[in-house]
């Protein structure tokens, strides 16, 4: 009798049916949805068709390149030994960082560098994107293979770990320069708001009621625009812009915004406007935005919420935003603050009149006052740079997700925000905003969501009955529509609030 190991048996199975082509249902039931299986296909960097690899392949290694550019910049400004030192670490940190996105390696765990996301961080990609490791090897997802969502958030995590753990560098930010030199490039729409919005709102006392809420109404719709297309300079894509370029993209006239809003894909603007007038009668009247870009953006969104203040329509707005740099243009406090102080003290636009700066001045008083007086709130939390999508906000930070369902309408901005809220994944066009946005929508005491975007990735969802057919028309006739900022969408949940937050 033979010993060791068996010999493997096979089978023949010629007799039995073919193999089907079975195809797996779509979306995920529920319990298989994580972040590294979404409800429909994940973009992924190695989808050559998908925005997912040109940001993994050259995006990415192009902005982090800058950045150490920038750090290098600073570098060369000092003069003490110890910082100089503390600076270099710095830099060689983002080589590594460099050589890993560019080597395509594994992802390691993040440093515990005392951010308070860490534990958040390692969770998730202990649970779901690393297989078995020894001291020496770890194994899982690599940059490319990843959820290409995940992994560039990743990417700026790292990035943000390599000065969360210095001496001296903790609160640099290694885009402040791009950021405040685009908003400084951004004058001729600046002052194209400022110079219509320093005075308080006021409507003409002749006005009936009906004629009033009509005049507030059209002026809502054209300031949501300019909400929705002041994210079209995110730094992040335009990477080498002109300023005649970013003049183009920054136009608030209104002809440009009534030709613009044939852009708007999925809209639900008439739909916003109904649920924001009712707030009036509200004691509360609190509205969220979760923001995106700094700079002109947040200008744009700082001129929507004071006319939602001066009108009555919110009493308070809360504006979340970034606990450190993060995706190279959004904000952070120091940004919040650079706006305001600039608007009031600053001196960034030489050509400007002095009719034009006493405007900005106006504008930015009257911001700052809103903030002694507790009408505007800045607020940040961890939860918004970790790697999780907002379908796992209740179950990773109900803290949270508690305090935003008291809110009465939660406006998330841009891009990024979206493709969040929708998992980012390859859902159908004619998917609704509702299904999309998952817990968001449909857990007990989810907020009124919409969701204001300019569309610059692949994750297009909310366009009605017919959105499927307009998607495939697209494609074939402006193949890069989804990523050009030349198509928008206005999206509105209608949650389920006032019911009690549940925690599992």
């Amino acid at each position: 009798m033979s010993s060791g190991t068996p010999h493997k048996v096979t089978l023949s199975l010629g007799h039995l049916p073919s193999k089907k082509n079975i195809k797996a249902p779509w979306p995920r039931t529920p319990t298989r949805v994580d972040p590294n299986n979404p409800p429909w296909p994940a973009f992924r960097g190695y989808h050559e068709y998908s925005f997912a690899h040109a940001t993994m392949s050259a995006r990415l290694p192009t902005i982090l390149g800058k950045a150490i550019d920038d750090t290098t910049r600073t570098l060369n400004e000092q003069s003490d030994e110890e910082r100089v030192l503390d600076l270099v670490r710095c830099i060689e940190r983002m080589e590594e960082l460099m050589s890993d996105l560019g080597s395509n390696r594994k992802l390691r765990p993040i440093v515990d560098d005392g951010e308070a996301d860490v534990a958040l961080w390692n969770k998730e990609i202990a649970k779901y994107f690393q297989g078995e490791s020894t001291s020496h090897i770890i194994t899982g997802k690599d940059f490319m293979n990843a959820p290409w969502l995940f992994a560039e958030a990743y990417k700026y995590r790292r990035l943000r770990e390599s000065f969360a753990v210095s001496k001296f560098w903790n609160d640099y930010d290694v885009f402040y320069r791009q950021k405040c030199d685009t908003f400084s490039r951004s004058a001729e729409a600046v002052f194209e708001l400022s110079m219509r919005f320093a005075e308080p709102f006021t409507l003409a006392e002749n006005l009936s009621d009906e004629e009033k809420l009509e005049a507030e109404r059209l002026m809502f719709l054209e300031l949501t625009q300019v909400c929705l297309w002041g994210n079209s300079t995110d730094l992040s894509l335009l990477i080498n812009m002109t300023e005649d370029q970013i003049k183009a993209l920054q136009s608030t006239g209104g002809d440009h915004l009534a030709a613009t809003e044939k852009n708007i894909l999925g809209n639900h603007l008439p739909k916003l406007w109904e649920t924001v007038k009712e707030l009036r009668g509200k004691t509360g009247g609190r509205i969220d935005f979760v923001l995106d870009n700094a700079g002109f953006e947040l200008y744009c969104d700082c001129v929507y919420a004071d006319f939602l203040i001066q009108s009555g329509l919110a009493k308070t707005v809360h504006f979340h935003g970034k606990r450190y740099p993060w995706f190279v243009s959004d904000v952070t406090r120091k940004d919040w603050n650079w706006l305001l102080n600039t608007m009031v003290y600053g001196q960034l636009f030489p050509k400007a009149s002095d009719q034009e700066m006493e405007s900005l001045r106006r504008l930015g008083l009257r911001w700052k006052q809103y903030e002694k007086e507790g009408k505007w709130i800045y607020e940040q939390h961890p939860f918004w740079c970790t790697g999780y999508t907002f379908w796992d906000l209740l179950s990773e930070a109900p803290d949270l997700f508690l305090h935003l369902s008291r809110s009465d309408l939660v406006i998330f901005k841009g891009d990024l925000n979206h493709r969040k809220l929708t998992y980012d994944c390859h859902a159908p066009a004619s998917t609704t905003f509702e299904h999309a946005i998952g817990p968001m929508a449909s857990s007990a005491g989810a907020p009124k969501v919409a969701s204001l975007r300019t569309v610059k990735s692949d994750v297009v969802v909310g366009l009605g009955d017919e959105g499927d057919e307009l998607a495939e028309k697209l494609d074939k006739e402006e193949p890069g529509w989804k990523i050009s900022g030349k198509y928008a969408v206005v999206l509105l949940s209608e949650g389920r609030p006032g019911e009690k937050v549940t925690f599992a």
